[in-house]
């Protein structure tokens, strides 16, 4: 007999888990079809193992510069146990999946762990939506839902042509699998992956160079935000080519690591390292679903949906997440996956605007974003005024040694309404929430200023850069 339920849910990721417990708490039934591990990308290849060992990395950096607080660690001598960083990771990563399958039994919400694909009007129903579900065990199920998510997630794009190993050329997939430290990589593309894992491994000693086909490091975001970042890391020995691309024939693998080309306007630099880590993007997981039994469309590898309910063309199927491409981050997976059970529900709830979902790069410094950013807002018709404080105003970020970094604000001139925030530091990652409270509740930068923040803290930064918009600083 089939499984008949409320809402099945394909793919157990951010967006998928939240989903389900949404619905459950709703009192509505629920499957979730995941075929590999509850978590998705997310906690096993992508968010929580990287900051992982970004952490480490940092605590790694900080004990080098011990001797700037005054503590002395000459007598001892500091390392990296790379088989001691991974077994942290492995224990972290094991623990929030406990947690997850605990959180599905407290909802009792039904994990089926196979391959699920959706099929047409059938013998159990009408319309199409049923899911066929191939078990891991061999065997098979048929769940048939009143509504279907689809939140299947998304994979590394791959360069065609390149001579891909798992080993010596990889994404950031297989990287997390490296059996030693390396001491030298080309990391292919500048977006938040690639300087993420620049920062981690620079900080752990490795030679990093980062190559990137635009003319700066993450070109999505504003240009000081690049500019901060690439200085940063150039400072720590990166070596940063930009307006420059990977000529694929090039690139070979021997015995002694990966030799490549990278090739900017006439120049050509010759490249050589242990290893080669790709990152130019991901695309959505949206094959062998079953879409072409249903009138669900996808276009350039990616869902379609309808961008304020994410209903697909069948409208009792919504879509979330990596796999309708936008923004493909973990919290605005979660975000979609209230809005998608929302709406099913009845709820007249909407999805956020991309640009005002929190971006994040957990590299050292951090950098945080949220709305347009200088550049954008300007392409866009606005008139903007725009401050921008340096951290080392901040008598907490002179105690704490991370004085790197800035808080910029960008406002629209005529009315005083807050457009985009970028913070470049430590914890900006952490700091970039209040702005994202600010957004969702239309505060004004000068509401912003009045608040009273505590001190001495880096939350201070964003106090005293909405007070500088209008010359009101205390600090500037």
């Amino acid at each position: 007999m089939p499984i008949e339920v409320d809402v099945a849910i394909i793919g157990g990721g951010p967006g998928g888990y939240t989903a389900a417990v949404r619905a459950a708490q709703a009192g509505r039934s629920v499957v979730v079809i995941e075929k590999d591990k509850l978590g998705g990308t997310c906690l096993h290849r992508g968010c929580i193992p990287s900051k992982s060992l970004l952490r480490s990395a940092e605590v790694y950096a900080t004990i080098g510069a011990a001797a700037s607080y005054g503590v002395n660690v000459a007598g001892g001598q500091v390392s990296v146990d790379w088989t001691a960083v991974l077994s942290r990771k492995t224990d972290i990563v094991g623990q929030l999946h406990r947690g997850l399958q605990a959180l599905m039994k407290q909802h009792n919400v039904q994990v089926l762990p196979g391959s699920g694909r959706i099929i047409g009007p059938n013998i159990f129903s009408p319309r199409s939506g049923s899911i066929f579900v191939e078990l891991a065990n061999g065997e098979s199920e048929t769940v048939v839902p009143k509504h279907v998510i689809i939140a299947t997630g998304s994979r590394p794009r791959l360069l065609p042509g390149l001579p891909y190993d798992g080993s010596s050329i990889v994404t950031s997939d297989e990287a997390f699998d490296w059996p030693k430290l390396p001491a030298s990589v080309i990391i292919v593309g500048g977006g938040v992956i690639g300087v993420e894992w620049a920062s981690m491994l620079s900080d752990f000693g490795s030679q990093v160079t980062i190559v990137e086909a635009a003319e700066r490091i993450v070109p999505g975001e504003d240009k000081d935000v690049s500019s901060e970042l690439a200085k940063a890391l150039k400072k720590r020995g990166v070596n940063i080519l930009t307006g420059a691309s990977l000529k694929i024939d090039s690139c070979t693998v021997t015995e002694n690591g990966v030799h490549a080309e990278a090739v900017s306007g006439d120049k050509t630099t010759t490249l050589t390292a242990e290893h080669m880590l790709v990152s130019v993007g991901r695309q959505g997981n949206v094959e062998q679903l079953g879409l072409e039994n249903t009138d669900v469309k996808a276009d350039k590898g990616f869902v379609v949906v309808s961008p304020k309910t994410l209903q697909t063309g069948e409208s009792h199927i919504y879509a979330i997440g990596d796999c309708i491409g936008g923004v493909q981050l973990a919290h605005a997976a979660m975000h979609e996956a209230a809005v998608a059970v929302d709406h099913l529900l009845g709820s007249k709830s909407s999805r956020t605007a991309d640009r005002d979902i929190p971006r994040c790069i957990y590299s050292r410094p951090e950098a945080a974003s949220i709305g347009w950013t200088e550049a954008d807002a300007k392409a866009n018709g606005y008139d903007v005024k725009v401050a921008k404080l340096p951290l080392r105003i901040l008598g907490k970020a002179l105690v704490y040694g991370e004085t790197e970094g800035f808080a910029k604000v960008v406002a629209d001139k005529a009315s005083g309404d807050l457009l985009g925030v970028h913070l470049v530091g430590a914890h900006a990652t952490d700091m970039i929430a209040e702005a994202s409270l600010a957004k969702l509740l239309d505060a004004v930068p000068w509401e912003i200023g009045r608040a009273i923040h505590p001190h001495p803290t880096l939350s201070e930064a964003l106090q005293e850069v909405m007070l500088a918009l209008d010359g009101g600083a205390g600090h500037a």
